[in-house]
């Protein structure tokens, strides 16, 4: 049973006032301590409408609405509070989650919706570095909720395969390029050539114009230029799947910046001849101004295209073949003012739909206080920060429990599950500076601290001999007991939440909350040894649903669940 909208129905029909069911469900809080109450109903939107008092109308309603499915209800001021039946809720609650399994916390609500995710989307010729996780754990994040509850989501990788650094890694191969290394290592073989190109340009500048020049010839679709992009870009996939493979991550489409290169013309064109393409410095641009946003620049002095271009053409041709009711970026803050500049372009060129399209940004990744900077080769590989997590995890695991079955198994779920617990556990915006010690804990507000948990929940399940027989949820009456199921049944709307505020870091406080009142449950009570069948079998069914829970929830966040710890 949803007992917030039963709230809401209740609450519906002892007023007046003609409120939709979905703006009452809103308004209905969560108190902040058990003993206000489960579910509090705020009376002050109803005053206007009512010309009486919040907490008269509180008053009112507590005298009006009958009690089934509740201990109690009480006003305090302004607020309505409602006590649940507590031996009612938490029989609903585990019965739902056992029911239901790993479609526990799922709906349809986004059936008939068309998303599209756009993340990761790593540059060509350039290491995956600890930055890229951080698109790459959102947006699977975000795609799994949405697939969980009805939306029908592609995935699409936006690889960052074209633009005028071709042009410089071209000259760069012609110069320095060892082959035997580049084929044993090409990523690092690719950095290696593509900083020194830097480094000897800040010397001779002309080396600039030399990279510009590969770059046009690139786009004129020169043999020798695309022989070389295209081999850029095979070793570069190779690669990268690689680490795709490591974090359990996958696409629908791998269409980068460069498969709008035939694409771009008609787009250029249909944005003059709405009058929007104005001339400046040589360039072809669309000013914002009135927007108080620099101009959208479309094509460069030089004839050649930028990101903007791309972006735009990219927008509207997954307009017509996804027909989305939302697209959804995943990039970094830093490229907060050109979506800006393509969303509102877009919109100028009369795509209404261009409010569909969103932004989600997110912070920076730094270790010791260091920005990462692929120019200066001042980066940090993804598949070392990993491998690095994963051999850590086991040298705790070799501490804490050397006869362990399958440890590399385990430490690599651990391990990377660790990294990608921190990426998500906070606001989005918010930079990461990484503290070893911390994110591999087994205590405290980590992954490896929630899989824990749930190791925990699955080796009392192993080692009780009978789960089986009729369930008396009555026997669950202490506060311990409620408090989890209570959290058990928040799993949908800490989901919807999230979904509604694009935040995976919502769902990632969901499972620490779960696993917290799940540790307070278990040491507060025997369970095996409970004495009374009864209560033994009646706990035996929350650890169930307890695992149940966080296994689901670990799997929106893109985590695998260790069976033993």
């Amino acid at each position: 049973m949803d007992y917030k909208k039963l709230v809401a129905e209740k609450i519906q029909e002892n007023i007046n006032v003609n409120l939709q069911l979905d703006f009452i469900e809103g308004l209905i809080e969560i108190p902040p301590k058990p003993e206000m109450g489960d579910y509090a109903f705020p009376c002050f939107q109803l005053a206007k409408n009512l010309k009486k008092s919040p907490n008269i109308i509180a008053q009112e309603l507590k005298d009006k609405i009958e009690k089934n499915y509740f201990e109690k209800i009480e006003n305090q001021g302004a607020y309505l509070n409602f006590f649940v039946d507590k031996n009612t809720f938490t029989r609903d609650v585990l019965t739902k989650v056992l029911e239901q399994g790993d479609k526990y916390g799922s709906s349809s609500i986004g059936k008939g919706k068309n998303i599209v995710v756009e993340y990761s989307s790593p540059n060509i010729a350039k290491p995956f570095h600890v930055g890229h996780l951080f698109s790459t754990a959102i947006g699977n994040s975000l795609y799994k909720m949405m697939s969980f509850e009805g939306y029908n989501c592609t995935r699409i990788n936006h690889l960052g395969d074209w633009g005028t650094q071709f042009g410089k890694l071209i000259a760069a191969y012609k110069r320095w390029c060892d082959e035997e290394k580049l084929h044993k290592d090409p990523i690092k073989e690719l950095l290696r050539i593509y900083v020194k190109f830097h480094e000897e340009a800040e010397k001779d500048p002309a080396l600039n114009e030399e990279g510009r020049m590969h770059f046009k010839r690139l786009e004129d679709g020169c043999k020798e230029e695309v022989e070389l992009w295209k081999k850029f870009k095979e070793l570069s996939l190779r690669e990268f799947k690689k680490i795709y493979a490591l974090l359990g991550v996958d696409f629908d489409s791998y269409a980068g910046e460069s498969f709008y290169t035939d694409k771009m013309d008609a787009v250029i064109e249909e944005i003059d001849k709405k009058g929007l393409l104005v001339e400046s410095n040589g360039a072809k641009v669309v000013m914002l101004d009135k927007y108080n946003i620099p101009p959208c620049i479309v094509k460069k002095s030089d004839g050649a295209t930028i990101y903007a271009t791309r972006d735009l053409t990219a927008a509207i041709y997954r307009k017509k073949t996804y027909d989305f009711s939302k697209c959804i970026y995943v990039v970094g803050m830093d490229q907060s003012l050109h979506f800006k500049q393509v969303f509102t372009t877009l919109k100028l060129m009369g795509e209404d739909w261009a409010d569909s399209c969103v932004h989600v940004g997110f912070g920076l990744v730094r270790f010791a206080d260091k920005k990462l900077s692929t120019r200066k080769g001042d980066v940090i590989f993804l598949e070392d920060l990993l491998n690095k997590s994963v051999q850590r995890t086991l040298e705790i695991i070799d501490e804490k429990n050397p006869k362990l079955e399958n440890k590399l198994q385990v430490a690599r779920k651990v391990g990377i599950g660790a990294v990608i617990f921190t990426y998500l556990k906070n606001n989005r915006e918010r930079d990461i500076v990484f503290d070893w010690n911390e994110m591999l804990s087994f205590e405290g507000e980590t992954g490896p601290y929630v899989q824990y948990s749930y190791a925990r929940g699955k080796s009392i399940l192993r080692k009780s001999e009978n789960i089986n027989g009729d369930v008396d949820y009555s026997k669950l009456n202490s506060k311990e007991e409620f408090e989890l199921a209570k959290v058990l049944n928040n799993f949908k709307s800490s989901i919807l939440n999230a979904i509604d505020k694009l935040e995976p870091f919502m769902v990632t406080r969901y499972v620490i909350d779960v696993a917290k009142a799940f540790n307070k449950f278990y040491n507060a009570h025997s369970i095996i040894n409970a004495g009374d069948e009864t209560i033994k079998i009646a706990r035996l069914q929350l650890v169930k649903a307890t695992c149940q829970v966080l296994k689901n929830g670990l799997n929106l966040l893109g985590i695998d669940v260790v069976e033993k710890m």
